[in-house]
C-alpha cells in the first residue's frame, strides 16, 4: 500500500488496552529461537543500539570483539539530508571496518523524498545490508519541528517514509525504532506498527517510553509484549531498561519480544556484550565479565587509541574519547580529582600515564552494572503549532531544521 490515508485506517489510538498481554517464554525459546532481519539470522538476538557520537565504528568493533562478533551493531544515526549531500563528515560515519557483517546504517529523516533518495543511495553504492529509519529522538530542538518522536503522530507522513524507504532500498531490509507515543495521551505505537507491516518493513524496535518521558522513570515493558500482538508477522525488539543480561532475558520471557536492544547500558561497558552471548548461549551469571580497574583500563586505552586511528589524528581521538571516562570509571574508587584529570587527556601518552597512576587492582565495584547515561524525564514535549490537531495532516512544514544530528532516542 502506497502513502496516503487508506479507506481501512483507523482511528488513532490515544490509549492502551486496559490488561497487557502476558508472555512466559521457556528458556529455550528464549536462548535458541535467532532473529532475522531479512536474510540475516542474528544470534544471539541482540542489537546494539544507535547513539550518536558512540557507535561509531572504534565503539562497534569494541563491542563486536568482546561479543565474538555475535549479535547486530547499527552505526551511529544518520541524517538523510546529510548523507545525499554526501557531507564529509557524514560519509566517514558510514564507512565499515571489513570485518562488520551485516553492515547496519540508521537513517534519520523527515522528508520522503529525501530518505528514499538515501535508501537507494546506500543500495546502489553497497554502502549497508540493513536499513533502520528512527522515530524516536525526543530531543525538544527536533520534536518542536516535527520530527523524531513526534513524527509518528501524523500517520500520513510515516506511511510515505517508510514506503519511499522500503520502495528505494533495493531489497535490504528496513527496520525502524520508535517510541509509545508522544505522551500518555497521544500513543502512536500500535498504528506505527500496523502501517510498518503494511509498508513491508521486516522488524520494529520500541523504546516503552514516550517522548514526555525522555530517559527517565521506568520503560514500559508491556507496551513491547501489546506491540508483539499487535503485529506478529514481524519480529519486534524491545529497548529500554537493559543494564545486564539478566534483564535482557527477563524481557524477552515476559514480553515475547522476539530480540533486544542495549543503549545506555552499554555505556562504558562494551564488554556486556559478552555477557548478553553468555547469557542467551545459557551460560550463566558465572560466565559474566567482572572486570578490575586494571582491565577496564587497558579497554580505554584501546578505545582512545580506536579512536585516533578512526579520526586520523591522536589528540582528536583522545579528546572524542573524554565523554566515556565517567562511564567507564563509574563505581570505581578514583577519585573527581583523577576522572578531571582523566578528562581532561589530550594524548595517548597521557592518558595512559594517569590510568597506571590508578588503584588498577581494584574488583568490579558492586553496583555498577545499574543505570548509566542520561536519566532525566521532560514531562512536556515541544510540539509544532497545532501539530495534535489532526492526525491524519500530512505535516506539511516538517523541513530540514528537524533533521539535526542528535540522540537516538
Amino acid at each position: 500500500m502506497g502513502p496516503g490515508r487508506g479507506p481501512a485506517m483507523a482511528a488513532p489510538r490515544s490509549a492502551e488496552p486496559a490488561t497487557a498481554p502476558k508472555h512466559v517464554l521457556e528458556d529455550a525459546d528464549v536462548m535458541t529461537t535467532p532473529l532475522r532481519i531479512g536474510p540475516h539470522a542474528v544470534q544471539p538476538p541482540v542489537v546494539l543500539a544507535p547513539m550518536a557520537g558512540i557507535t561509531n565504528a572504534p565503539f562497534r568493533t569494541l563491542c563486536r570483539e568482546f561479543s565474538g562478533g555475535k549479535g547486530l551493531f547499527v552505526s551511529e544515526m544518520i541524517t538523510t539530508r546529510a548523507l545525499v549531500e554526501r557531507n564529509a563528515k557524514t560519509m566517514q560515519l558510514v564507512r565499515f571496518d571489513g570485518s562488520e557483517r551485516p553492515r547496519s546504517i540508521q537513517l534519520y529523516g523527515v522528508d520522503p523524498v529525501t530518505v528514499g533518495k538515501a535508501a537507494r543511495m546506500i543500495a546502489d553504492e553497497d554502502l549497508a545490508d540493513h536499513i533502520d529509519l528512527n522515530f524516536g529522538c525526543p530531543v525538544p530542538k527536533v520534536t518542536r519541528k516535527g520530527g523524531g518522536s513526534a513524527l509518528p503522530y501524523k500517520r500520513p507522513l510515516l506511511r510515505a517514509i517508510l514506503h519511499e524507504a522500503v520502495s528505494n532500498a533495493g531489497g535490504l531490509p528496513v527496520t525502524m525504532k520508535m517510541r509509545k507515543g508522544i505522551d500518555d495521551g497521544h500513543l502512536t505505537y500500535l498504528d506505527a506498527g500496523r502501517i510498518a507491516v503494511d509498508e513491508g518493513v521486516t522488524a520494529i524496535a520500541l523504546h516503552g517510553r514516550t517522548a514526555a518521558q525522555h530517559y527517565g522513570g521506568t520503560a514500559d515493558w508491556d507496551a513491547i509484549a501489546r506491540l508483539k500482538e499487535a503485529v506478529p508477522e514481524i519480529p519486534v525488539l524491545g529497548n529500554g531498561d537493559i543494564w545486564c543480561a539478566e534483564d535482557a532475558l527477563r524481557m524477552v520471557r515476559e514480553t515475547g519480544c522476539d530480540g533486544v536492544v542495549v543503549g545506555r547500558g552499554c555505556l562504558g561497558r562494551p564488554w556486556l556484550f559478552a555477557d548478553l552471548v553468555a547469557a542467551f548461549e545459557g551460560a550463566g551469571e558465572e560466565a559474566y565479565a567482572r572486570p578490575a580497574l586494571g582491565e577496564v583500563a587497558r579497554t580505554m586505552l584501546r578505545h582512545a587509541t580506536l579512536l585516533g586511528e578512526w579520526l586520523g589524528d591522536e589528540a582528536r581521538g583522545v579528546i572524542d574519547f573524554r565523554k566515556h571516562v565517567a562511564w567507564y570509571t563509574k563505581g570505581f574508587s578514583v577519585g573527581s580529582q583523577a576522572r578531571q584529570r582523566l578528562a581532561v587527556a589530550s594524548s595517548l601518552e597521557e592518558l595512559a600515564g594517569l590510568l597506571d597512576g590508578l588503584d588498577l587492582d581494584q574488583p568490579w565495584p558492586q553496583g555498577a552494572d545499574g543505570p548509566r547515561g542520561r536519566t532525566h524525564s521532560r514531562n512536556r514535549v515541544v510540539l509544532p503549532d497545532g501539530w495534535l490537531d489532526d492526525p491524519y495532516e500530512c505535516g506539511q512544514g516538517v523541513g530540514a531544521e528537524a533533521e539535526l544530528d542528535t540522540s537516538g532516542g
